[in-house]
């Protein structure tokens, strides 16, 4: 198999049809001015009440921006912050422009970052910035006289820190209808839930019920165990819906690390690779070559017949992009005799 050519095919087709959905994101309705009545929406199974609409508002990482872009939120938000390693995020997104068009506020989510901006309204999540040791949490948010929302893919469980509250897509689209509401543009969230849910559906269609279905391991990284993706991480789903399983499915958290031997346990016939290059050490390529030099990866179905394929990390993550990740992935184990 040639792995470069399945990569970028992977990666132009999923930023085909989102600059196809993305299309119009950017129009306008009517919405509640600032000094409207509040509104109130559930938020990792809490009440949250925003007081009017929110005219400052701050993202952090590029799969929760680009849901801001894809409501057409653009002029309500003060920056965002992202990583060095998103680079590829913003350079395949169908949202590029917007990410040009609004200020970028680096690549550190710090207490600092946040106040010299001033926001009264900050979109993260557990791990999608939100931390207690950088202290940028939902409570400090609050204590500085701002809104946090909080990414539902990343909600954590009562009484610990495992992530994960409900299905992946149902978190999506919950945030999406959120932020319709909050943001007063509840029209524009409709129709891309509607628009998501059908694109879902058709790619759902293909795929086999029972049997045929393939065993698909998501490697992230390795450092040096496996990092990968739990029942709640939204590649569960993707999988899911594509028609493959999940090998982790099992797992009730997010994005964790495993062993090696618990990754090669049920020996993967496809490995998903999250694609966010910090160097030369983190590539596709490099992945690829740690998979294929790992004694016990080597053996899997996945890694002896390179059914390997990889998607940007704004794919992966809950984001606008996930619908046309699932159609990609879903035509990748079709060609795959899935």
């Amino acid at each position: 198999m040639n792995t470069r050519s399945t990569i970028l095919a992977a990666a132009v087709y999923v930023a085909t049809v989102l600059t196809v959905s993305a299309c119009g994101a950017t129009v306008s309705e009517p919405s509640r001015s600032s000094g409207a009545s509040t509104a109130t929406v559930t938020n990792c199974h809490a009440p949250l009440t925003v007081p009017g609409t929110p005219t400052r508002a701050m993202t952090n990482d590029t799969g929760i921006t680009e849901m801001m872009f894809a409501l057409g939120l653009q002029a309500r938000m003060v920056g965002y912050t992202t990583y060095d390693s998103k680079k590829i995020d913003i350079d395949s997104s169908p949202w590029r422009s917007d990410f040009g068009s609004v200020r970028s506020l680096g690549t550190a989510f710090t207490r600092e970052v946040v106040q010299h901006a001033d926001p009264d309204f900050v979109f993260a999540g557990w791990n999608y910035g939100f931390k207690e040791s950088t202290g940028v949490t939902p409570d400090w948010i609050r204590s500085i006289g701002a809104t946090p929302y909080q990414l539902t893919e990343a909600c954590r469980q009562p009484g610990t820190t495992r992530r994960g509250i409900e299905r992946p897509l149902d978190a999506l689209y919950d945030d999406l209808t959120n932020l319709g509401t909050i943001f007063g543009v509840r029209a524009r969230a409709t129709t891309l839930v509607q628009t998501y849910r059908a694109e879902v559906a058709r790619a759902a269609a293909s795929a086999p019920t029972k049997d045929g279905r393939a065993r698909v391991l998501v490697f992230d990284s390795a450092d040096p165990a496996p990092f990968t993706a739990g029942h709640n991480a939204a590649p569960d789903e993707i999988i899911s819906q594509a028609g493959g399983d999940n090998v982790f499915a099992d797992l009730d958290d997010s994005w964790t690390s495993v062993s090696w031997e618990a990754a090669a346990r049920d020996d993967p016939q496809v490995i998903v690779i999250v694609d966010y290059p910090t160097g030369p050490s983190n590539t596709v390529q490099s992945k690829i070559d740690t998979l294929r030099a790992q004694p016990l990866m080597s053996q899997t179905t996945a890694v002896r017949q390179g059914n390997i394929v990889a998607f940007p990390y704004a794919a992966l993550v809950e984001s606008p992009r996930n619908p046309a990740t699932i159609t990609a992935l879903a035509q990748y184990l079709r060609s795959k005799g899935f």
